[in-house]
């Protein structure tokens, strides 16, 4: 049997195309359930997925007090009763062969966990969502993020987005670290490899998955990853990643060159030059990706808000730690 759980909280705008999506797909449906839980929505998120429960028993609401993802993904698992746990985001579509592409690749290979790619697509066809989304899907934005900027083979990595886990990876490393507002499953994925295991990314399994509407949320998502990366590697009492580190040292570049070039005439000239070489560089893999001129305009500013986000957030997380706050973020994303 195979168990679904989909963390959730007000997607009324998304949680319908989400739905169809499970609803269609080719998974024998004796064999499924579909655990949405959910944080309190007070908009109409829960009474479209009830509708849909009382015409497909397989569909369940749960509720998650605590109102933080991975909360909600350790009561799915408790409640689960299949012997293979697949996560679900609200913001994506999948293809209707994803359950089962991803528990055959489970069950006849040596991965623990699963995944695929994201499409990132945006939130509306208007030219800032469209950045974002592209933004999101470049190399210069997501570093070696092969999830997000694509492959064509097979590959082990780090992590995936909406990993298939086999049953017992629980029983072996744990649940999802309740701590963790974000970057819940690079913590998880990260235990998994530290106990022997491996991680899976399939370049067919292709998932639609929606962005962020506004610079304003791009900006708090990216920030909030960013706190919360120097916990993971506390816990994990390593990095998990070379890439994260690109953002925390762009910001320090930003701040310190900016502060010593008020000083300095010579390092004046060389920080307003990287400063031109990074915008310049922004418009390029804008045109790399399409051709249309105010989208092209965007992608600096959304690169730069991506970057300067994460690197502040991980600084000041790395504060807290080192200074012994507790890190917390308003988030039910």
């Amino acid at each position: 049997m195979l168990s679904v759980i989909c963390p959730i909280y007000n997607e009324e705008n998304r949680i319908e195309d989400c739905i169809l999506s499970v609803i269609a797909q080719d998974y024998p449906k004796e064999d499924l359930e579909v655990l949405f839980v959910d944080g309190r929505s007070d908009d109409r998120t829960r009474d479209i997925i009830g509708e849909y429960s009382q015409r497909y028993p397989f569909i369940q609401l749960l509720d998650n007090p605590q109102r933080i993802v991975p909360t909600g993904l350790n009561i799915g698992i408790r409640a689960a009763q299949g012997d293979v746990i697949l996560r679900l985001d609200a913001h994506a579509k999948y293809p209707t062969d994803y359950f089962s592409v991803l528990v055959n690749k489970l069950r006849n290979s040596s991965a623990d966990n699963v995944g695929g790619v994201c499409n990132t697509l945006p939130a509306q066809d208007t030219p800032e969502c469209r950045a974002i989304a592209h933004a999101m899907s470049s190399p210069f934005g997501m570093g070696n993020s092969h999830f997000r900027i694509g492959t064509d083979h097979e590959m082990w990595v780090d992590t995936v987005p909406f990993g298939c886990f086999r049953r017992e990876i629980f029983d072996k490393v744990g649940l999802f670290d309740e701590e963790l507002v974000r970057n819940q499953d690079d913590e998880f994925n990260g235990r998994i490899i530290q106990n022997g295991g491996r991680i899976l990314l399939l370049p067919q399994v292709v998932t639609d998955y929606f962005a962020r509407d506004s610079v304003r949320k791009t900006a708090k998502m990216f920030y909030q990853y960013g706190l919360f990366k120097p916990l993971v590697n506390k816990k994990l009492q390593k990095p998990t990643t070379l890439r994260q580190f690109f953002p925390p040292l762009f910001f320090a570049g930003i701040i310190v060159g900016g502060l010593l070039s008020l000083f300095f005439p010579v390092i004046r000239w060389l920080y307003f030059g990287v400063l031109i070489l990074y915008v310049l560089a922004g418009l390029f893999f804008g045109f790399n990706i399409q051709n249309r001129w105010p989208d092209i305009l965007w992608m600096p500013i959304i690169f730069a808000t991506i970057h300067l986000s994460y690197g502040c957030g991980y600084w000041i997380g790395a504060f807290k730690l080192l200074f012994h706050k507790e890190i917390t973020a308003q988030s039910n994303h």
